[in-house]
């Protein structure tokens, strides 16, 4: 436990969702950060504020997070997507409530708004962010250049293919400034340069806003969200780990601060898991030995994304992406071993194993006290996990339990009304 205040760019932050939402489909890999480029160059050259350009780049680095399956993923990659405008919707329900998102929200829901000669300004009432117009533009742009090919000499095509098929898709006026940007060549070259991220972060310069542990650990709900709502077997998982956590946490008496770090590491612990097939993560049976080493890389993921952000360095990294460590040094993906694994990690391996076995699932029912203590004291016994920690859990069993119900059930409630929220605008542009 280090006891230091964290603070954290938020950009930091949308560049590491950006990353995680890739691992859905690596075949998108960079598209946001490309489209971000693209998006803020068009922005800069219409003379946009520097608040607007820097929710341009968040949004444009998040605008395909409603895109929560491999599916959604790959229907993004064509030019002309069919009910485009749910992906869009989803992204904004899940990230309108967040104060440091909800602009980018707005412009979210509306980016793949077609511009239709005029018609695209105003939709059933609401006037669309200029950013919403710039970001379509620059998201088709993204999506036809082909990695396999010489950049250069695609910039014309590119063009020509919009001008000569979809011109009145696009607003007149951010199209002729994309025009004018496009025409230097270390534009093109910027947008396929390997260290992109780094050019992002000078763009957004001094108008990168932080955030402090409290609005960090409200924030990571949405990573929760994303991660959890793939699939109906874990929708409210991240949450049972985060409660159960930061209750172990704090019978041991851990800081306000380091209590809300916990609980964010539990909130990220699975993260990496964007990058395994739905297929495995909703398998009901025992996993195959194959599909049982493709489950193993994704706390390997969780590491390296959480090692995006200086700030989790010490603890919130170590905590979230080490949680299948074990003791005896049978773990992964590490193999790290005893006192080598910090305190924080055991906490979330315990909570990870109690929230997965006591928790409802729809091809199983979770594991009352005695069964559960029975599991968790085995895994003891073969120097698995935290002896200590086991028995502080026995000894506050109903009380944890108690905690982890409740965050599941306010989980699950959100959850419910998520999906029903996106069914009823579904069934309403059908």
């Amino acid at each position: 436990m280090t006891g230091k205040t964290v603070e954290v760019s938020l950009l930091d932050l949308s560049l590491m969702l950006s990353d995680a939402i890739d691992l859905i489909n690596p075949t998108l890999n960079n598209h946001h950060k490309q489209v971000a480029y693209i998006a803020y160059h068009i922005g800069k050259e219409m003379n946009l504020s520097p608040d607007k350009q820097n929710q341009i780049i968040i949004a444009s680095l998040l605008h395909d997070i409603g895109a929560l399956t491999l599916k959604d993923r790959v229907a993004s990659l064509q030019f002309e997507i069919e009910d485009s405008n749910h992906h869009a919707y989803i992204g904004y329900l899940l990230l309108k409530n967040y104060k440091k998102f909800n602009e980018a929200a707005e412009i979210i829901r509306y980016h793949h708004q077609p511009w239709q000669d005029g018609k695209g300004e105003v939709i059933d009432g609401v006037a669309i962010p200029i950013e919403s117009h710039i970001i379509h533009l620059a998201d088709r742009i993204a999506v036809l250049i082909k990695k396999d090919f010489e950049i250069l000499s695609q910039a014309k095509e590119i063009v020509k293919h919009i001008e000569s098929r979809y011109i009145h898709m696009f607003h007149p006026k951010i199209l002729k400034a994309f025009k004018i940007v496009m025409k230097k060549e270390s534009f093109w070259f910027d947008l396929i340069f390997s260290s992109i991220d780094d050019k992002i972060k000078k763009l957004s310069g001094s108008k990168n806003q932080f955030l402090g542990l409290e609005e960090l650990m409200e924030t990571t709900k949405i990573f929760a969200y994303i991660i959890d709502f793939r699939s109906r077997f874990t929708s409210v998982h991240s949450s049972g780990v985060a409660a159960v956590a930061e209750a172990l946490a704090k019978i041991q008496h851990w800081s306000w601060e380091d209590c809300l770090k916990i609980k964010i590491a539990g909130y990220l612990h699975d993260i990496g898991k964007l990058g395994i097939p739905s297929e495995i993560l909703e398998k009901p049976d025992k996993l195959t030995k194959e599909e049982y080493s493709i489950m193993k890389i994704h706390p390997y993921y969780s590491y390296h994304l959480l090692d995006k952000i200086r700030a989790f360095d010490n603890d919130i990294k170590q905590y979230a992406a080490l949680h299948h460590e074990r003791i005896d040094g049978t773990g992964y993906p590490f193999r790290i071993q005893g006192e080598a694994l910090k305190e924080g990690s055991k906490i979330i391996a315990v909570a990870d194993v109690f929230t997965a076995i006591t928790e409802e699932r729809p091809y199983r029912k979770g594991m009352k006290e005695i069964e559960a203590l029975k599991v968790l004291n085995k895994m003891v016994n073969r120097n698995v996990i935290d002896p200590h920690l086991v028995k502080v859990l026995s000894d506050n069993f109903a009380k944890i339990n108690i905690t982890r119900i409740q965050a599941q059930e306010k989980a699950m409630i959100e959850y419910n009304s998520f999906r029903k929220t996106a069914r009823v605008r579904s069934k309403k542009y059908a």
